[in-house]
């Protein structure tokens, strides 16, 4: 057998090793994008969360002015960071609307008195059945909406300050 040869099964392992290695240090994006963007809100009426705010619903969604709706929980340790930036864009007109996954009235209560409350309205979404609707995979996620009710951007993770000017900008465009 030639000397050649010999050399084909250690090149193939060292490439296969190479390859596996590359994957642990760059793994995949985990990431799952809604394919309802673009696409108009899905049909939903939800009860209020909480006693003191309303409840949302599709149609509350398509009244001429774009809107943030943020899918979030009272449980979900990554909203606690994003709730300033929510208070942020708030203070500087924008209107939010909050979707309670899987929460109840008490713990919410707590939540929004520890962190503020940026929503015009929050519905409560129990068993995730509208989450799911808008292809949400997690919470917190937040969707700009339009003025018609159709989904334009969707931001998967909490919302940082960095990305205060893109969500400024994007409302802009979907006016």
């Amino acid at each position: 057998m030639s000397r050649g040869l010999r050399l084909i099964p250690i090149i193939l392992l060292l490439w296969l090793v190479v390859g596996l290695a590359w994957k642990l240090v760059k793994p995949a994006d985990t990431a799952i994008p809604s394919q309802m963007v673009e696409r108009p809100v899905p049909k939903f009426a939800l009860a209020p969360a909480v006693n003191n705010k309303r409840g949302l619903n599709s149609a509350d969604l398509a009244i001429g002015q774009p809107r943030l709706v943020n899918m979030f929980a009272s449980w979900c340790v990554p909203c606690i960071g994003e709730a300033p930036v929510l208070g942020e864009l708030q203070r500087r007109g924008v209107r939010i609307e909050g979707i309670a996954v899987r929460d109840t009235p008490g713990a919410l209560n707590g939540f929004l008195a520890r962190n503020g409350n940026p929503y015009d309205r929050i519905g409560t979404d129990r068993q995730s059945e509208v989450q799911i609707a808008f292809g949400s995979s997690g919470v917190p996620e937040t969707f700009v909406v339009d003025g018609k009710g159709i989904i334009r951007r969707q931001y998967i993770g909490p919302l940082n300050a960095a990305n205060i000017p893109g969500v400024l900008r994007e409302l802009e465009e979907a006016r």
